[in-house]
């Protein structure tokens, strides 16, 4: 130790170097590691609330003295961003229910567009309280890929909204349970389908699409994430701009509800219209939704 600060008084320059080294090794570090958390931590709250698990993911919100979730705060921060200069944008208005897609002052395609309705799913019941407002996002988004034909895999609330619109109750399957339905059948989880499972040892694949859902003992069951059956070809249309967080630009199967506002959220156009949006809008464009 005495040599050690002998050497600092004598111009010990390699060992002030070593010193200095090992200052930024560990600044740098510290911001790796703080870093990978912060990811971590943005990758679990989305896990959580993908999976519906909303009271786990308010009690993490509270705990870290969150008030919104990382949608609000990225379209708080984005909002204070420059404009996209000559790059081509697009600008939805949520009032009007129109798309364009410009570039400067110059509209290079239009149109007509459904948005977020509003409306709030409640859903009261022992021991859990479900609430959901649908509404658009304002703010500035960015396309972040393009999907063609592309799944939608049903968000909780669409089963409890499509239970309320036939006066069923409604259940969540989990793998590895069996639901009785009579006659020795029990309705269970066999890979990746849904399956009637006969006495006999059959097997037969539920068939869903929207509105079509599966029915048993007068619940609408809410299969696992993963199984076909949770997986909806059409209800997207023919394309998909994914603007992140589950939302984004889709054709539709409703066509006529192009120009209200009757979506979940995302913004859907005619199918013919997001047709060509896909072929003429790279990925990274600036949406502004206002």
């Amino acid at each position: 130790m005495l040599r050690f600060f002998h050497a600092l008084r004598h111009g010990g320059r390699l060992v002030w170097a070593l010193l200095g080294a090992l200052c930024i090794a560990s600044a740098l570090s510290a911001a790796v590691l703080g870093a990978t958390m912060r990811e971590r931590f943005k990758r679990d709250v989305m896990r959580m609330a993908f999976n519906g698990n909303l009271e786990l993911l308010d009690d993490v919100k509270r705990r870290v003295g969150a008030t919104r979730d990382t949608l609000d705060r990225r379209l708080v921060a984005a909002s204070q961003s420059a404009a996209p200069g000559d790059r081509p944008y697009i600008v939805v208005s949520i009032n009007d229910n129109r798309l364009w897609y410009r570039e400067g002052d110059r509209t290079i395609f239009t149109a007509r567009v459904a948005t977020g309705s509003g409306k709030e799913l409640v859903n009261e019941g022992p021991g859990t309280s479900l609430h959901w407002k649908f509404e658009t996002p304002r703010g500035r988004l960015v396309v972040q890929s393009k999907e063609t034909d592309p799944v939608w895999v049903p968000p909780d609330w669409h089963y409890v909204e499509m239970a309320k619109k036939k006066q069923l109750g409604f259940t969540k399957l989990l793998r590895g349970q069996k639901i009785p339905i009579g006659g020795g059948a029990v309705l269970t989880v066999d890979g990746t389908d849904v399956v009637t499972k006969y006495p006999d040892g059959r097997e037969v694949p539920f068939e869903t699409k929207e509105g079509n859902e599966i029915v048993a003992n007068g619940n609408i069951i809410i299969p696992p994430f993963g199984t076909n059956q949770r997986k909806y070809l059409g209800t997207l249309g023919v394309e998909r701009l994914y603007l992140g967080d589950g939302y984004g630009l889709h054709g539709t199967d409703e066509p006529e509800s192009i120009g209200q506002s009757a979506s979940h959220g995302c913004v859907r156009l005619r199918n013919e219209d997001i047709e060509t949006l896909y072929r003429i809008v790279p990925i990274g464009t600036v949406v502004y939704i206002y």
